[in-house]
């Protein structure tokens, strides 16, 4: 078997829905990890072939045993392989001459415990590898699928019936947080498909199984536990494939890239972090990412539920003014927009509320309930008719038996046939709720919450991937027309160069030209006019500044003089030996908004731009956003705005605004750029100054793939 079949659907599915099941170290005693495994698989009633290996003994139970895995039958679908560290790699070897489908190993003291532990983890990789066994783990609790039935894991569990309907499943590096995420959905009443532990990934990885429920149909939302992506083209296409399907990605990644990386040059590659660009890739696929474990679990609860959101304004409608101004305040916290009712909604609710009720959202109901408690099921039947809504939350207080009772018989029904997603907060934290209503939420399969905050967090992400599912990903975006080719080869180029590949591609630049000497600078400057810039130029010196290398305010032919010695005088004492290709002679600028553009390639996410307040605004607030390169104008424009500085783009104590829309073409161009030359790695334009009629790129940095 080659290893692109190992990671094949069809291995996974063997894997998955085994026929047969090999435990490798099986036991008598109940406690052990074989004893664990086989006890599982009675309780679930697994209805294929187990074989059992122990040395040591002739059976267990009413099951015969084999001594040796050499001893199993040819073709066994997975082996679990729960056996102390040492006799692991043996176990896999063997396994792979007995055509064994698929590994699953349990045992600790592999990559994750240093150096030595790595080396003996690629050793295991390879004997899988050489004789085609699929491995889960190494260091993980296995897994479960719950659709049939089948428990591949150490921790005890009860069989609680296959899923009704189609549910969550969980893909997860830590065992721990599998199981934990597995009971949070159950406890919920949440359908689970599948819960997979993949631990140390020394085969099988995250992407192999995402790639298997993405077409399987009891799974309708994966909740993913990631420390690192190894594969990230691979997870990128995944995702795109789950837009593509209206099967939502939720993630929670704690981690960063393991692999050390050369020093950024730029400022773009120092705030474009790994974890930052990993982020700025997935959104841009309708990843839904979230910061918490409790977001997790709650976001996957409502998507599995509601997976194809459509975009619109949330709803809220609660009978307590508190909770409503509540909502208010985290609503704009976590960026969930309220929709504005439309009037016809509006002129309906004045129908059924009393007129001294404020008719908006959030809408607070009062004390309606109390008398007729069908009304608030038709209120929300109303909101969630309201074409500017696309979610709608229901935040209630406990109250009395009666109150729960009714909106068992009322509310729930009403939210039940809702085509949007919709969720019923009942606030109280661990206060008992009555078991009617309980089981009347259960029933109808409406996500309930006792968090108001929680559940506000969640429907944000809703709202979000509702947008995000719908985008497509490079429409509209810029486009150069044709190439603008690099003549200069690899490395850093010196800024003269850099610039004039960013002039050819419709980036405005200063004025001003490359001399060789003082004199030529002194006709430079005539020819632009005076005040001007002097900034030392060579390849190997990307940091003029630092170098004493730059002079600026230069106001006639004898400061210009003056300046050309000062500066070679001190680039030679800071750079002894540093050949310099000349002095660029530019104009002074005049005062402007100073920006920072960007862009990075990383070699496994591929490219990003990076948008902010550059010049000494970047060192002190690193306030910047990270785009995709393909990103077009308009929303742009809307992500500059989300900078924390927009008020300086705008205008601020009497300074003028800047223009927008040119500053989001060059952001454009610079994609336009990394997209379209694959050798350049880095681009930093800090400042672009931005003035009320035009953008110009003061300073520049270039850097591409080594020749």
């Amino acid at each position: 078997m080659t290893t692109s079949n190992l990671h094949s659907a069809a291995v996974v599915a063997r894997l998955l829905r085994p026929r047969s099941i090999a435990i490798v170290g099986a036991s008598s005693e109940p406690r052990s990890f074989g004893g664990f495994v086989l006890a599982n698989l009675e309780r679930f009633g697994f209805g294929g072939e187990i074989h059992l290996v122990n040395r040591d003994r002739r059976e267990i139970g009413a099951r015969a045993c084999f001594q040796r895995v050499a001893d199993l039958p040819r073709g066994v679908d997975v082996a679990v392989i729960a056996i102390p560290q040492n006799g692991v790699l043996d176990a896999v070897a063997e396994c792979g001459r007995r055509n064994v489908n698929a590994a699953v190993i349990f045992s600790s003291g592999f990559a994750e415990t240093g150096d030595e532990g790595k080396a003996q983890q690629d050793a295991l990789t390879a004997a899988a590898l050489a004789g085609g066994v699929a491995l889960v783990g190494p260091n993980c609790m296995g897994l479960t699928n719950y659709v049939d039935g089948v428990p591949l894991t150490f921790e005890p569990l009860e069989r609680c019936g296959a899923p009704t309907g189609a549910g969550v499943a969980i893909v997860a590096q830590s065992g721990a947080m599998a199981a934990t995420i597995r009971d949070a959905l159950l406890a919920r009443g949440e359908p689970v498909s599948h819960s997979i532990s993949t631990g140390n990934e020394a085969v099988l990885g995250a992407e192999d199984f995402v790639e298997y429920l993405l077409t399987d149909g009891a799974t309708n939302a994966i909740a993913l536990y990631l420390e690192q992506i190894r594969r990230p083209r691979e997870f990128l296409s995944l995702a795109a494939r789950a837009r593509g399907l209206g099967k939502p990605l939720v993630l929670l990644s704690t981690g960063r890239s393991q692999r050390a990386r050369d020093a950024a040059q730029s400022h773009t590659g120092a705030l474009a972090g790994d974890f930052a660009m990993m982020r700025t890739m997935l959104a841009r696929h309708a990843v839904v990412l979230v910061d918490t474990l409790d977001e997790l679990v709650d976001t996957a609860a409502v998507l599995s539920r509601y997976p194809a959101p459509c975009p619109g304004g949330a709803a809220f409608m609660t009978m307590s003014g508190a909770l409503k101004n509540t909502a208010l305040d985290l609503g704009e916290d976590v960026g969930l927009e309220f929709a504005a009712l439309a009037p016809a909604t509006a002129e309906a609710l004045r129908e059924s509320l009393p007129a001294y009720a404020a008719i908006e959202n959030p809408l607070d109901v009062t004390t309606v309930h109390v008398g007729r408690p069908a009304v608030p099921g038709e209120i929300a039947r109303r909101l969630l008719d309201d074409p500017g809504v696309g979610s709608l939350v229901v935040s209630q207080v406990g109250g009395a038996r009666v109150s729960q009772i009714d909106r068992a018989n009322h509310l729930v029904p009403a939210l039940a046939s809702a085509a949007k997603p919709v969720v019923l907060v009942i606030v109280g934290d661990q206060s008992p709720l009555e078991p009617e209503l309980l089981d009347a939420v259960r029933d109808a399969g409406v996500p309930l919450f006792r968090s108001q905050d929680r559940a506000l967090r969640a429907m944000a992400h809703v709202a979000r991937y509702a947008v995000a599912r719908l985008q497509k990903p490079g429409a509209g975006c810029a486009a150069l027309g044709e190439t603008v080719a690099l003549p200069w080869g690899g490395g850093t180029l010196a800024e003269y160069r850099g610039k004039q590949w960013l002039a050819a591609a419709g980036i405005e630049i200063p004025c001003g030209r490359l001399a060789r000497d003082a004199d030529e600078a002194v006709r430079i400057a005539a020819d632009i006019g005076y005040p001007v810039v002097l900034k030392a130029q060579a390849a190997a010196l990307p940091h003029k500044s630092d170098a004493g290398g730059v002079a600026v305010g230069l106001a006639d032919e004898a400061a210009l003089r003056a300046a050309w010695a000062r500066v070679v005088d001190s680039v030679a004492r800071a750079r002894p030996g540093l050949a310099l290709d000349g002095m660029l002679v530019e104009t002074m600028a005049d005062k402007g908004l100073e920006l920072v553009v960007g862009a990075r390639r990383d070699p496994d996410w591929g490219p990003v731009l990076l948008v902010g307040l550059g010049g000494i605004w970047i060192e002190a607030l690193a306030d910047v956003r990270l785009l995709p390169v393909d990103l077009d104008e308009a929303a742009i424009v809307e992500e500059l705005c989300r900078l924390k500085g927009a008020a300086l783009l705008w205008g601020l104590r009497g300074a003028p605004a800047v223009d927008m829309a040119q500053v989001a073409r060059v952001v454009a161009r610079v994609g336009a750029l990394m997209r379209t030359t694959p050798a350049v790695t880095e681009i930093d334009i800090n400042p672009l100054v931005a003035y009320p009629d035009r953008v110009v790129a003061l300073d520049a940095l270039v850097v591409c793939d080594p020749l």
